[in-house]
């Protein structure tokens, strides 16, 4: 019998700590931290820096390998995204993806993060193919003269850029 209600206790201590996970997940964060470069930047709950693609424009158009290298910031079908210091929650709010699952967007911009980027707080992803641009704060782009487009005859392609 003993056995038996170590298992019991064993069952119900291991649904608690699922519930306490999910209880814990319960909203997605999205908050500003100062960039010295940029100012005000975006960034998710962990501190790392969220981009958008300039190409979406009311749908997603990175999926598949794309959204390998630019994960995008999700949330569940009846999660909260929650506004930290610095933004507005007001302007937060998602987007159904392709299959079916929902992404935060600030500013109705669809939120991402830069697999590179892997310390808080840089942005390695910043003006890449002419179309990720870490968000601001105020919901603009954090473009940089050397990360905005200009007119030239030389065309230069990455392998990164995706659509």
């Amino acid at each position: 019998m003993s056995t038996r209600f170590a298992r019991v206790v064993a069952l119900f201590a291991a649904l608690a700590l699922v519930g306490a996970g999910v209880a814990l997940a319960a909203a997605v964060t999205v908050k500003s931290t100062k960039n010295p470069t940029f100012g005000r930047i975006v960034v998710n709950s962990r501190g790392f820096t969220l981009y958008h693609n300039t190409k979406e424009k009311g749908s997603i158009k990175c999926t598949g390998a794309c959204a390998k290298i630019w994960p995008p910031l999700l949330v569940g079908k009846t999660q909260k995204v929650k506004a930290g210091p610095g933004i507005n929650r007001a302007k937060l709010g998602r987007i159904k993806r392709p299959n079916g699952r929902f992404q935060v967007t600030y500013y109705r911009k669809p939120l991402y993060r830069y697999a590179p980027d892997t310390q808080p707080g840089t942005v390695k992803g910043e003006g890449i193919g002419g179309i990720w641009f870490a968000v601001k704060a105020n919901g603009a782009l954090a473009k940089t003269p050397s990360s905005t487009t200009t007119s030239t005859n030389t065309t230069t392609t990455t392998g990164t850029g995706y659509p």
